[in-house]
């Protein structure tokens, strides 16, 4: 595989947070043979399941607490950023993979 294919594949397994969160990544992992490649599939479909654990989380807070509003905000606010800054790094990455 050339170098350059290999760095559009492994950054799009971090941008398919936004068309194919988890299909993209496992089916690139499933058929690369490209250790490289396999690498970022393999980091980029990870961090796309911290936000899918995330929401079940803090839905099971909010209904533990018997929807108290300060744990609706709390619980919006933590899991809110960390998906966030799931979505930012995944940005990062993929731009990080183009540009090296």
């Amino acid at each position: 595989m050339k170098e350059g294919s290999k760095k559009v594949i492994s950054a799009l397994c971090y941008f398919s947070l936004f068309f194919a969160p988890f299909l993209f990544p496992i089916s690139v992992y499933l058929i690369a043979d490209e250790p490289e490649v396999m690498e970022h599939a393999k980091k980029s479909f990870l961090s796309h399941l911290l936000p899918i654990i995330a929401v079940p989380l803090g839905i099971i807070i909010i209904f533990e607490t018997q929807y108290h509003l300060i744990a609706i905000i709390i619980s919006a606010l933590i899991f809110g950023t960390l998906t966030l800054i799931v979505m930012i790094w995944n940005i990062v990455k993929g731009i990080k993979v183009i540009v090296s």
